[in-house]
């Protein structure tokens, strides 16, 4: 018959001689006797005092970053924090535009150099809103109104919060402040409230006086009348 050139033997695996052995009990003490043990320290670890950190040194190009947004929280009115998203390179030239229009700037900052400074001044609770890409909005005058406008059609950047005139809001509360009347209105209605007390004050004051001018007049006049012509004048006694 017909036997196929390629033909599979299957052999027989080969035998295992080496198997696990207990080790000697001999061999074993001698192996714990001579083990070696460090020497315990004289002062425990934890006693010890904590090696000094090296510290972080700061180059030329932070400081220079630092001074800068120092300069622009303290020359500034207004300082705007909002949340920058991805937006194409045209948008945001748009967008300046419109800003700068109205006299605000676009800052961009990096959040480790502004916590950095925010710590240390007065506007340590801005600090919470450096929590991603921001940018900032700065303004030498207090251009809120503007700036919603001009936000408004930019849903690319939000706004988070604000420092007006030393004082910082919230996203609503820059909406109330930008609701507000010019700061010549509000002088305005504020001198016209302050002047009317006083003007209702003296109107009352000045009242009876000329009551009773004008009852002396009519009693005068009344005496003048009942005085019959060519009859002189009675003298009063003394």
């Amino acid at each position: 018959g017909w036997v196929p050139a390629l033909q599979l033997a299957r052999r027989g695996s080969k035998a295992v001689t080496r198997h696990w052995k207990a080790m000697h009990f001999q061999r074993e003490k001698l192996l714990a006797v001579t083990e070696y043990v460090p020497p315990r320290p004289a002062v425990p670890p934890r006693c010890l005092p904590r090696p000094a950190q090296p510290t972080h040194q700061e180059d030329g190009y932070e400081r220079l970053l630092r001074r800068q947004v120092q300069e622009v929280f303290q020359s500034s009115r207004m300082v705007a924090v909002c949340q920058y998203n991805s937006m194409p390179d045209e948008d945001m030239a748009t967008m300046r535009h419109y800003l700068r229009k109205h006299n605000i700037e676009v800052k961009f900052v990096l959040n480790e150099i502004v916590r950095s400074v925010l710590e240390q001044s007065k506007y340590r609770n801005l600090v919470p809103l450096f929590v991603c890409r921001n940018i900032l909005l700065v303004s030498p005058e207090t251009r809120a109104k503007e700036m919603l406008r001009v936000l408004k059609g930019i849903p690319q950047v939000n706004l988070l919060g604000a420092c007006i005139d030393d004082t910082i809001l919230s996203r609503q509360g820059v909406e109330n402040f930008a609701r507000l009347p010019p700061l010549e209105a509000s002088q305005g209605q504020t001198v016209g409230a302050l002047a009317l007390l006083p003007s209702q004050t003296s109107s009352l004051l000045q009242r009876g006086p000329w009551l009773l001018t004008a009852l002396l007049d009519e009693h005068i006049r009344r005496l003048r009348d009942t005085e019959t012509p060519g009859e002189p004048p009675q003298e009063q006694g003394t």
